[in-house]
């Protein structure tokens, strides 16, 4: 059996050669040559876009309920605009005695046309469909149910044709929705994890059937499993900062993309799930977590396949 070069080295001095450069010549492979790497970049890639959705899912949700806690809308379906109008300023009056209020708005009837125009057409077509009067209510503190209920009561004793709408209570299943989403989001980053550190574990097998000899001659020559394995260590290593670096850039790119395209949308929602600096530098922390768990696997799985085996 000839000997690698390596060996050649460790018979002179005594495996002292087997660390840092000179030791990765037990496994001769050309950085990015391999499909570890890439692969290692797949999954930064994904796990940056997940945790990207995540962080912005949970802004989102944050933002939206701390908008609408204390806000409800008060609507008057009374079809004929004299009546309407009166019952209006009958709430008005009710609405500025009351200790629980902290401010409101009548919604004019213009902003309403407007936010109904693609739905009911022009202003021509609008006056066959008799519009509700809206009044933007926001509340002291945290309301229940209950104060809804009390005001809502109170209200129907000057406005018969008033009802109270907590956007709370209409935004709860999107909330719902969307937190559902970010859990989702963070059961994708536990799976990628778990499929990189599969990955690893097949990857450091395999160099371990093909390098077998060498390691066979290395233990005859005295050399513990603690070395052999800082060895697999070193080459999953340089394999993981390639692939998470460039993991890192495609997906980060990627979120900034999405975000973009968002960001036009211009919707108040959407604007409320924008990453902030916090959120880019728990982002940029992915690849490390990736690099920690490549070595940290291929450590424990070299170290326990020597135990077995030799």
């Amino acid at each position: 059996m000839k000997r690698p070069p390596a060996i050649d080295k460790a018979v002179e001095s005594g495996l002292t050669p087997f660390r840092g450069r000179r030791a990765s010549g037990l496994l001769p492979q050309a950085r990015l040559g391999g499909p570890m790497p890439w692969v290692i970049a797949i999954m930064v890639a994904l796990t940056v876009v997940a945790a990207s959705g995540a962080l912005a899912l949970s802004n989102m949700v944050s933002t939206a309920r701390g908008d609408v806690a204390g806000r409800a809308t008060v609507q008057v379906i009374e079809p004929d605009p004299a009546s309407r109008a009166a019952q209006v300023r009958r709430i008005e009056t009710v609405l500025a005695q009351d200790p629980a209020v902290a401010g409101f708005r009548v919604i004019p009837e213009a902003d309403i046309a407007e936010l109904l125009e693609p739905w009911l057409g022009t202003d021509e077509e609008m006056e066959a469909v008799p519009l509700p009067a809206l009044i933007d209510l926001e509340l002291r503190g945290r309301s229940d149910r209950q104060v809804y209920e009390r005001l809502e009561a109170a209200l129907k004793e000057v406005a018969p044709q008033a009802r109270i709408d907590a956007q709370s209570e209409w935004l709860a299943p999107v909330l719902s929705a969307l937190s559902a989403l970010k859990w989702m989001a963070l059961a994708l980053i536990a799976m990628l994890g778990f499929v990189a550190a599969a990955a690893v574990w097949l990857a450091a097998r395999n160099a371990l059937g093909g390098n077998r000899d060498t390691i066979e001659i290395v233990h005859l020559l005295g050399g513990s499993d603690d070395q052999i394995a800082r060895i697999f260590q070193r080459s999953i290593l340089l394999d993981a900062i390639a692939g998470g670096t460039l993991g890192l850039v495609a997906g980060g790119a990627a979120v900034l993309l999405l975000g973009r395209q968002f960001s036009a949308l211009q919707s108040g929602m959407v604007a409320g799930g924008s990453l902030s600096a916090l959120d880019w530098m728990a982002i940029a922390l992915v690849p490390l977590f990736a690099i920690a768990i490549a070595v940290y696997t291929a450590r424990m799985t070299v170290l326990s396949s020597l135990r077995k085996t030799l």
